[in-house]
């Protein structure tokens, strides 16, 4: 999978950028970038010039007319090419997409039979049964069963996920496959608008809106090109007047060197990888201001079940008691889980597992099973010899062995007041009238979640961590993830309280969560980032969906966000530094035949007048290409204080802007200069 994340050009991309490079040069969709709309416009009236010299007086300057001619339709076409680039990769995926979409059936059913039906007939509502090896053909949630299911198709990981009935971990997409057992699902959505529609029209690009930063951004470059497009229009006039001869695309090579090219050709590039960039790590953003705006995150909240924890009390240790050992309540306890479907069951036997422990499970061949059951509070297996294995609350086990004539051990309600007082629950092991122990079970915090936190403080974002735990239990768990903050006892609108509070002092929040309780919450922050493994709620609020479900994935797409302000900021200063040197290259070679003066001012040395211009030219077109796999990839980010990081920008990127330019144009002009 990280070998396909970080594939970023192939021949078919590649092929498809320099096809749509051409189509992009309709004038009506150049408009909407006003930079290369002048570029466009300027290298038309070059072409007319070109192919009527006599109308416009311009004989004697055809091959320097038609020089110029191409080297502005190749800006234009590698600022086209930077941005279909850009959106070549999406365009695969969505193909990709596409791909999984085929004509699949459904089984719906309709009553009390079962109709086989195409998956484009399911409407919101209807319940559909899906079994071992078929595909699910619908966005739903499962309502009966339990079962395992490859989301490869959606995540492009491998590892297949349990879906069941019931909390937060029953949501299913369209175009997943089940891989074992059965699950009855209740369609979400009607045809066009599953899950997998939204993921392809998003990374098409067909909704992307320009962010505010970008729009301010693109409002500076349109009011530097008028700028520049007034001063040339009446320059030369002026030079007239004066008995200057300025040709016009001496001029339009004037105007397209000195207004904000680079950038203009590289700014819709550097938005659209920036959501690109996202994809790659399995983050589906719904617009780029969410990825923009999670580079300015200044704090998180997080959910806690299903987010920092699995979700599920899971046994993490076997404490005996009255003498016993830990090898005698793991097997008993192993023993009577054996049938257990439940997730606390299936989590006793992972744990003999982890500690290497055996149980006689030929015990319970031919065994009873007994369910858990709200009146007992307890479940457990009826063996064939007669023993009776029962595991569950610990007042019930108790009252259970002394019903039988047994004795409680001493030791038993201090280690269960223990786990308590840390937040778990204990379930005692009990055979007939005998008690072995009891299994701690706890809602366990995901592996590496300590780690990332520790890392999110380093750039600056506090954590904190929304439970409907007690305070005891919320404490415990805020201790083992290294949050900065937590609040227990949390309902929906306590989240949002603490998002608008947060906002409410000038801060930027991300939300994580999967829960329908915590739509709102995501609905509410500048990031809502929802768990793929979440319910539809808590994705249709969030405007980032993690199909790998892993909350510390915030880390990722902070550092996108602020490599997308960053990147985009750095080469707006390479690109207007760029100016300087075409000032030099371009405005002697403009004057230096009527003004001789003006010679102190070719400080490049340039050959003559035409070769200045060219080469500054050519630079000017070039230069866009050489830096798309900058816009692309992006700024490294490396956390530092602001005024650091505008001091390494000025001098990386703006002082870089003036030298490369200068070596590039002389580069070229000792060419070009030779040539004409």
């Amino acid at each position: 999978m990280n070998a396909k994340r970080k594939s970023m050009l192939n021949s078919a991309i590649v092929g498809r950028a320099v096809k749509d490079s051409f189509i992009k040069l309709n004038p009506i969709a150049m408009m909407k970038n006003p930079v290369m709309f002048v570029v466009e416009v300027g290298t038309a009236i070059v072409l007319l010039m070109t192919l009527f010299p006599g109308y416009f007086n311009a004989k004697d300057d055809i091959g320097f007319n038609l020089t110029v001619f191409f080297i502005l339709l190749f800006t234009v076409l590698f600022a086209n090419f930077a941005e279909a680039l850009a959106e070549g990769r999406g365009k695969a995926q969505a193909d990709s997409l596409k791909r999984t979409k085929k004509e699949i059936t459904a089984n719906k059913m309709t009553g009390s039979t079962i109709k086989v039906v195409p998956s484009t007939e399911l409407r919101k509502g209807d319940i559909v049964i899906v079994s071992h090896g078929e595909m699910i053909p619908g966005d739903g949630e499962v309502i009966e069963g339990l079962a395992s299911v490859d989301e490869s198709a959606i995540t492009g990981e491998s590892a297949p996920v349990i879906k069941e009935a019931g909390g937060d971990f029953g949501s299913v997409t369209g175009g997943t496959r089940v891989v074992s057992d059965r699950i009855v699902v209740r369609i979400t959505s009607d045809p066009g608008e599953s899950f997998i529609d939204r993921m392809i029209a998003l990374v098409e690009g067909a909704k992307r809106q320009k962010t505010p930063n970008e729009l301010a951004l693109s409002t500076l470059l349109v009011s530097l090109t008028l700028i520049f497009l007034i001063v040339v229009v009446t320059l030369g006039p002026i030079a007239g007047y004066l008995d200057i001869d300025l040709q016009v695309p001496v001029l339009i090579a004037l105007l397209v060197c000195l207004i904000p090219t680079t950038i203009g050709g590289l700014l819709s590039a550097i938005g659209i990888a920036g959501m690109d960039r996202v994809t790659q790590f399995n983050v589906l953003a719904m617009s780029g201001k969410a990825v923009e705006a999670a580079g300015d995150i200044n704090t998180m909240i997080l959910d806690k079940t299903g987010t920092i924890t699995f979700g599920n009390r899971m046994a993490s240790e076997f404490i005996p008691v009255g003498g016993e050992s830990v090898q005698s309540v793991g097997e008993w306890a192993a023993i009577g889980s054996l049938q257990d479907e439940t997730p606390e069951g299936r989590s006793v036997l992972e744990l003999m597992k982890k500690l290497k422990l055996n149980a006689n499970e030929s015990l319970a061949a031919g065994g009873e099973f007994i369910e858990f059951k709200a009146e007992t509070r307890m479940s457990g297996i009826d063996l064939k010899d007669g023993r009776k294995v029962r595991k569950g609350a610990v007042d019930a086990v108790k009252r259970w062995v002394v019903a039988q004539g047994g004795a409680v051990p001493k030791d038993l309600d201090s280690h269960g007041d223990s786990i308590a007082r840390e937040g778990g629950t204990p379930l005692a092991v009990a055979v007939d009238n005998r008690i072995y122990g009891l299994i701690y079970l706890k809602d366990t915090v995901k592996p590496g979640m300590r780690e990332r936190f520790d890392e999110l403080r380093r750039m600056g974002i506090k954590t904190i961590m929304c439970t409907g735990d007690n305070p005891l239990t919320a404490a415990t768990i805020a201790r083992e993830a290294g949050v900065d903050e937590f609040i227990a006892e949390s309902k929906p609108e306590d989240k949002i309280a603490v998002i608008r509070r947060e906002q409410a002092e000038g801060k930027l929040v991300a939300m994580t969560g999967d829960g329908t309780n915590d739509a709102p919450a995501l609905a509410q922050a500048d990031v809502g980032l929802a768990m793929n493994s979440g319910t539809i709620a808590a994705k249709e609020a969030a405007n980032m969906v993690d199909l790998d479900s892993d909350p510390s994935k915030i880390i990722e797409v902070v550092s996108i966000g602020k490599q997308l302000l960053m990147t985009r900021g750095a080469l707006t200063t390479f690109s207007i530094a760029n100016d300087i040197a075409k000032y030099f290259a371009i405005i002697p070679a403009m004057f230096i035949l009527a003004i001789p003066e003006m010679s102190v001012l070719n400080v490049m040395s340039l050959g003559s007048p035409m070769s200045a211009i060219l080469s500054a030219l050519i630079f000017n077109a070039i230069i866009i290409p050489l830096l798309i796999p900058l816009a692309m990839k992006g700024v490294a980010y490396k956390p530092m204080k602001a005024t650091k990081l505008l001091r390494r920008n000025i001098l990386v990127y703006g002082i870089g802007g003036v030298i490369v330019p200068f070596i590039g144009i002389k580069l070229i002009d000792l060419v070009v200069h030779l040539l004409v």
